[in-house]
């Protein structure tokens, strides 16, 4: 029996483990994505890039020696003050000031048009991925208007029914109260303002959107009133 239980614990090799830790000294710096790095190092598919990060799958030896040659410019080891502000400016996740777009329904601006205006760092965000303000009040009072959010991309697009989302599908970008819909492939958008009314209709009124239409969906992981950064 222990034999068997043995022979599933993954080994991480150590050339693993110096790789996750350079991609995330490197990443936005010497590139600027999985989809960049996976073409540089002969990957077929950035997934793979996110199966030894997220995954601890382990990286091939021939492919970390790339990885290295390729960026060893990045990687001469730095003086200790250059060392200490390295690690400073790294430390947390990026904060992405993107605005909404329209009053009525708030779209956000694309993120990756945006360049990070700070970092956040806390105890309990260390899992999550970047950090968007909130703008409006369709989300009130769980969402105040001008509280920044951290937030944890979902990789494997699994949505927990009744959790707040910030999500991007066709042209829209917003967060969402996420609930299960009357169909196995669609969920309900809701909106926990109910109190503003239009005439006799909800100003926020929830809506349908297919499971399959969701291009990006973050985890709303904390939320943080908005600060000087």
């Amino acid at each position: 029996m222990s034999e068997q239980k043995n022979a599933k614990i993954k080994t991480i090799r150590p050339e693993t483990l110096e790789f996750i830790i350079l991609y995330n000294q490197l990443k936005g710096k010497a590139f600027n994505g999985n989809a960049e790095l996976a073409e540089i190092l002969g990957f077929n598919s950035p997934s793979s890039i996110t199966e030894i990060i997220k995954n601890r799958q382990n990286i091939d030896p021939d492919k970390f020696r790339t990885f290295k040659e390729y960026y060893k410019d990045y990687l001469d080891k730095p003086k200790e003050t250059d060392r200490k502000t390295l690690v400073q400016k790294e430390e947390g996740i990026p904060m992405y000031e993107v605005i909404a777009t329209a009053s009525g329904v708030e779209v956000y601006n694309d993120i990756n048009d945006a360049q990070p205006v700070g970092r956040m760092n806390f105890p309990g965000i260390e899992e999550c991925d970047f950090a968007l303000p909130v703008w409006g009040h369709s989300m009130y009072p769980y969402l105040e208007n001008g509280c920044w959010v951290a937030l944890k991309i979902i990789h494997d697009m699994k949505i927990l029914p009744g959790e707040v989302y910030y999500i991007e599908w066709g042209d829209y970008r917003m967060y969402k109260r996420l609930l299960a819909g009357d169909n196995e492939d669609e969920v309900i958008a809701h909106s926990d303002n109910t109190s503003e009314m239009i005439g006799n209709r909800l100003k926020y009124a929830p809506f349908v959107i297919k499971k399959s239409e969701i291009k990006k969906l973050c985890l709303v992981k904390d939320i943080h009133k908005k600060h000087n950064h």
